[in-house]
């Protein structure tokens, strides 16, 4: 008898097991054909060629402040490296402690994203990079004022002229740009939850979280949450089916409307990245929500439809907590010394801004 109660348990687990492994190779099946894994070497970038100075070059402009008019703020003020790409404010702090009227997107594993900002003004991240260096509200700086600044260190105007041989006048504003978007596109996190069982490794995701993938897919967060990224690869309305209250969705912030001037585009956004989301609180272009699963329920309601109950919300937030990837190990730049030609910080208007 014992013998028999024994095979008989040997026999359910086997079939358990054969299950499971059928789930698993039916939800992997649905995932590659939604998703794709961050790769594990960084992109090539049309009409930006690599080369080792102009990778070195970017490196040290992202951490670099006197890009700014202040000589306070740089590209990682705001996209912290060991913040995940993020910066922990609802809006960020720029020039004279003016507020952004935005929450920071990461700028990691950003160059799969098919336009940057929340509203895709910039179509790459060369673009990106030239914003907020002359935004008011930002670094508050020039391209003039950029390029003197560069042109005066001598140790940037060698490695200018060794990033862009053959240039004529290497030390520019686009070629600053262009060297930043270079750096940035190394910021990739491979091997999360997600692509380790995209690649066939069972064990990746806990039972919970393949629950919540299977939602999250079933439900239709993947219709916009898509892709390399699981999202930032097109525009939807914040409030598809229900608008949420002003309070995450302010009446003055009419997203892409202010690109397009198309009523069409009115509190219209392009899809966060999902990457890397639990370390990038807090949530949404307000930065409004801190907690994960307020932002759940929120998206399901307002784009959904539908009342996501509490074990629902806990298992699309289980999975989301699953797709943080290897970060990447960046070592903070030592940079070179201003000289005498060096523009001064500029101070003027420091009070003034923040009143």
């Amino acid at each position: 008898m014992k013998k028999q109660v024994t095979l008989l348990v040997v026999v359910l687990s086997t079939m358990l097991v054969s299950v499971a492994v059928a789930d698993d190779t039916a939800l992997r099946a649905n995932c590659q054909g939604l998703f794709k894994a961050v790769p594990q070497q960084a992109p090539v970038i049309a009409d930006n060629a690599h080369n080792d100075a102009k990778l070195l070059l970017g490196h040290m402009l992202y951490f670099e402040p006197r890009l700014s008019a202040s000589q306070l703020i740089s590209c990682q003020t705001c996209h912290n490296v060991g913040l995940a790409g993020g910066d922990l404010q609802e809006t960020s702090t720029g020039h004279g402690w003016q507020k952004g009227p935005r929450n920071a997107p990461t700028t990691f594993n950003a160059v799969f994203n098919t336009a940057q900002f929340w509203d895709g003004r910039a179509e790459d991240l060369k673009a990106q990079a030239k914003g907020p260096v002359q935004a008011s509200v930002e670094m508050n700086n020039k391209p003039e004022n950029v390029v003197k600044t560069l042109k005066s260190i001598p140790a940037y105007v060698e490695l200018f002229a060794k990033a862009f041989p053959g240039a004529s006048d290497p030390v520019s504003f686009d070629n600053m740009a262009e060297a930043i978007e270079l750096f940035e596109a190394t910021l990739i996190t491979p091997n999360d939850g997600l692509d380790r069982f995209m690649a066939g490794d069972n064990a990746a995701l806990s039972a919970e979280q393949k629950a919540g993938l299977e939602l999250f897919v079933n439900v239709g967060c993947a219709g916009c949450h898509d892709g390399v990224n699981l999202g930032g690869t097109d525009y939807f309305p914040f409030g598809v089916v229900e608008q949420p209250g002003a309070d995450l969705l302010p009446a003055d912030d009419k997203g892409r409307f202010k690109v397009t001037n198309t009523e069409a585009d009115a509190y219209v956004f392009r899809s966060p990245a999902l990457r890397n989301i639990a370390l990038t609180a807090p949530y949404f272009h307000s930065g409004k929500v801190w907690s994960l699963k307020q932002a759940v329920g929120v998206m399901g309601s307002s784009q959904l439809g539908m009342e996501l109950n509490e074990k629902e919300v806990a298992q699309i937030t289980s999975f989301l907590e699953a797709l943080n990837g290897d970060q990447p190990a960046v070592v903070h730049p030592v940079l070179p010394a201003s000289t005498e030609a060096t523009p001064k910080p500029d101070l003027s208007n420091l009070a003034t801004a923040a009143h």
